[in-house]
């Protein structure tokens, strides 16, 4: 808690840009929310879908809105917001090439709504058209005042900067209250009363309720305009949640309240073709064309203050293409920082966008845009929930439901709106990050907000499966695979195989043993050792945790390791050794030693003796079931099918080779016949060799004659039997070629 008061008080100790209070949040928001849709597009909404289609509007939209505003407000009490507003609270929460590929077409967003709003301006001055039109002789072009009026707000935020624009936003604010007061103080039209109330459904034929919606949209998004000045405030942890939330609630309860009087006030035919309607009911119309001009041009005032700071911001993350351009963009005049040459790019880029002149052309381009930036908000806020960093410590925290509510909505409203163009959007940004990212070179996209939600997510899953493996009176077998070996980075075949049998089924973990006591001096050398063998399995795609054990033998690394739960949280019930045909004896006892510290574990110890062939061309695995063994078959076919499942191994074929005594040959031919046929044993009886044999030495040859060119033999083995014979049982058939041992520590039924 002292860090965050202490960070909040550096913040206030040392304001950014103009250092502006929480004030200029709440007017740059309301300002923008009391724009041209308000004046020009809420009657032709009620007139197409009615009061309560309208109602339904303002309230969809503000399931987008009101978790946004949440979402915003949250994530800014959490970290100093810097210049840049919501783009760099994107950047810095989904990284920086993700981060730029939205504030691109964020700035562009924000740039066109400079143009949106210069637009509808032009429309307060539509009923003087006859009265020019009789004076110059020729017919008003809106464009007459909007590319004019474009250039001289430009200029003016150009030469007087930031400062003088929030200081007009307090003479709009007066002006917008006292149009509203009048307006609300109006009396409804002659014939309102005399016609059908639209109520639950506007004109005949009327537009559909999407395409009105996309159109009335953009009205609530102008909350998001006092985030833009995050750097020029000096307390943004404050600022931006109590102006944003503040304006938001405001914004709602005036929507409801101008629908619902323009639905008591005038009948649908004329809500639907009279876009200055509202002048009609006002007590005194002339205040609504001029409340229209000061709304729509506070809200261009307010995107030509936010769009060249969120350019700006990009120029200093270097997204721009070459580093001249970045410089450039990057550059801010006086003390301020004013952001003056990202501004002449805003003011191009508006400029030409006022030149098409069609406001609702505009208006859908601008709620597609912010659809995306709300929603990568909103999936910010509700990530952050979800991966519960400690780091993460907003002083206002908004409900998880709620921000995937918002991101949920945000997507799901895009391809109701418009399909096509939302397809394009998405496409557009994935263009634009995969150009960054080839030429800004491999970045952390995911940060810290996605390694937190895939810790958690990975925490509850292995929570769950433990306790589901608690409660399971059976549970069904799947290779839960440990291995710790001190050749890592000289043999190949023990990852590998690791690797082919953890890609779906199972699950496997690798310990690189470094012999010796754990000391500072061993503990590093683990942590390179480990970062070198995370780079060896990305580089196979091998699906394997990885790790180093410092520990004075193999048997008391084992003894640790086999008390450690999987990566999966459940026991290990499998563990893999391997050897080399020219390994000493030596090697090989420590690998025995280990095999009875598995038996006592209950876990089924593989013994891998691998050569030169590397597993040949990866299209034969052999099985040779024994007397001795039988117990093992399970395992060793599970294993051989799990197998067969890789890629590598496309096309393989596993072939079993029983071997029993004579006397035994037909009792165990049946068994096995009426596995294969009840679906047992997943094998066809063509790969089955039933082969009687009472000498072991005939056995020997059996095995080299058959599987001498097998690209694995599988042979089974127990406790008894290595206790027999020694290890010299792991050396026997020393032409085949890779061999895995097997031993079964339990009953495995195969369904």
């Amino acid at each position: 808690m002292s860090e965050a008061n202490g960070s909040a008080g550096a913040e206030r100790a040392a304001p950014a840009g103009h250092g502006f209070g929480t004030a200029p949040v709440f007017l740059a928001s309301i300002c923008t929310i009391l724009g041209a849709i308000l004046y020009l597009r809420f009657g032709y909404a009620v007139g197409h879908t009615g009061l309560a289609g309208t109602l339904a509007i303002i309230a969809l939209g503000h399931l987008v809105t009101l978790p946004t505003a949440l979402a915003i407000s949250e994530i800014a009490t959490n970290r100093r917001v810097e210049g840049g507003g919501i783009y760099f609270i994107i950047s810095r929460s989904f990284g920086r090439t993700i981060g730029a590929a939205i504030g691109i077409a964020l700035y562009f967003s924000q740039a066109i709504s400079v143009a949106f709003y210069m637009i509808a301006f032009a429309e307060a001055f539509r009923p003087w058209a006859a009265a020019f039109q009789s004076w110059s002789g020729i017919p008003l072009d809106l464009r007459y005042v909007s590319l004019p009026a474009t250039g001289a707000l430009v200029l003016l935020v150009l030469v007087r900067g930031a400062d003088v624009g929030v200081r007009f936003l307090w003479a709009i604010a007066a002006v917008l209250a006292l149009s509203l007061v009048l307006f609300f103080a109006g009396e409804p039209l002659a014939d309102a009363t005399s016609r059908e109330l639209a109520l639950f459904g506007g004109i005949e034929g009327g537009d559909p309720f999407m395409l009105v919606f996309a159109i009335a949209f953009p009205a609530f998004t102008g909350m998001a305009a006092g985030v833009g000045l995050s750097g020029d405030l000096a307390n943004p942890r404050r600022s931006i949640p109590v102006g944003v939330m503040s304006a938001t609630l405001v914004g709602l309860a005036i929507y409801v309240a101008v629908a619902v009087k323009l639905a008591f006030s005038a009948p649908a035919e004329e809500l639907a073709t009279n876009y200055l309607v509202m002048a009609d009911i006002a007590t005194w119309g002339p205040i609504v064309p001029i409340g229209l001009a000061c709304a729509t041009l506070s809200s261009a005032v307010g995107s030509v203050l936010v769009a060249p700071r969120t350019l700006q911001a990009l120029g200093a993350d270097g997204v721009a293409p070459g580093e001249a351009a970045n410089r450039f963009l990057a550059a801010g005049a006086g003390a301020a920082n004013e952001p003056r040459n990202a501004t002449l790019v805003t003011a191009v880029l508006a400029i030409a966008t006022v030149a098409l002149g069609n406001i609702d052309f505009v208006a859908r381009i601008v709620s597609m845009i912010f659809m995306v930036t709300y929603g990568s908000l909103c999936a910010i806020s509700f990530l952050e929930h979800l991966a519960a960093r400690p780091s993460y410590r907003p002083s206002f925290r908004s409900k998880w439901y709620l921000s995937a509510l918002g991101a949920v909505t945000c997507f799901l409203l895009m391809f109701q709106m418009d399909p096509g163009f939302a397809l394009l959007a998405l496409a557009l940004m994935a263009g634009i990050y995969l150009a960054l990212r080839s030429t800004r070179g491999r970045q952390d996209d995911l940060a810290e907000i996605f390694r937190g939600v895939m810790t958690q997510t990975a925490r509850y899953f292995q929570v769950q499966l433990q306790r589901a493996a608690a409660r399971a009176r059976a549970v069904e077998w799947r290779p839960t695979l440990i291995a710790v070996g001190e050749h890592s980075f000289a043999r190949a075949a023990p990852l590998q195989l690791l690797t082919w049998l953890c890609r779906r089924q199972g699950f496997g973990t690798y310990l690189h043993l470094l012999r010796g006591r754990l000391d500072a001096r061993t503990y590093r050398e683990g942590e390179r050792l480990a970062k070198q063998l995370v780079t060896l399995t990305e580089a196979r795609r091998s699906a394997l945790v990885v790790d180093t054990i410092v520990s004075p033998s193999l048997r008391t690394a084992l003894a640790q390791a086999y008390q450690m739960p999987s990566s999966a949280g459940r026991k290990h019930n499998a563990t893999l050794f391997d050897f080399a045909p020219a390994d000493p004896d030596s090697s090989l006892v420590e690998i025995a030693d280990g095999c009875a510290l598995a038996w006592d574990a209950r876990i089924s110890p593989l013994v891998l003796r691998h050569g030169e062939r590397f597993f040949g061309s990866r299209r034969d695995v052999h099985l040779w079931l024994t007397w001795h063994d039988h117990e093992n078959a399970p395992l060793m076919i599970l294993l051989a099918y799990i197998l067969l499942g890789h890629p590598d191994w496309a096309g393989a074929e596993v072939r079993i080779f029983a071997a029993f005594p004579h006397a035994d040959v037909e009792r165990e031919r049946a068994k096995l016949v009426e596995l294969i046929e009840t679906g047992r044993l997943p094998i066809s009886v063509k790969n089955l060799r039933i082969i009687p044999t009472d000498d072991a030495v005939d056995f020997q040859r059996l095995v080299v004659r058959r599987s001498a060119r097998a690209d694995l033999v599988v042979l089974g083995f127990t406790r008894a039997r290595l206790e027999e014979k020694g290890v010299a049982l792991f050396r026997r058939h020393p032409d085949l070629g890779e061999t895995l041992f097997v031993s079964a520590t339990e009953r495995i039924a195969i369904d």
